[in-house]
């Protein structure tokens, strides 16, 4: 899956979740019991490994805790594999690059 369908698909989901407490003001609280490991299920099959486990377990407390629905938790996850994650490993590759000439 492209990383840009990873992120159209983590807005979708982030904006569900924001729903699930916004829109159902009255079944809310049954809305994030459903949504919590239904969301941590999805985030572990988006987002391989540990990083995805780890990634999944946050979700599942974000969506779980009254008012904390509006952490986008999908997004931020995505921003941390494709930008964050990135300049790490090309830094790395660089300090090699640099290592290897000498």
């Amino acid at each position: 899956m492209s990383k840009y369908k990873l992120l159209i698909i983590g807005l979708i989901m982030d904006g569900v979740g924001i729903l699930t407490s916004a829109a159902f003001l009255g079944i809310g609280d049954f809305a994030d019991v459903v949504w919590a490991p239904l969301s941590a299920w999805i985030m572990t099959k988006m987002y391989k490994g540990n990083a995805g486990k780890i990634a999944g377990a946050v979700t599942f407390i974000e969506e779980i805790l009254p008012v904390s629905d509006i952490i986008p938790s999908f997004t931020l996850m995505w921003l941390y594999t494709y930008v964050f994650s990135k300049k790490e490993v090309e830094a790395k590759e660089e300090e090699s690059d640099i290592i290897d000439i000498t």
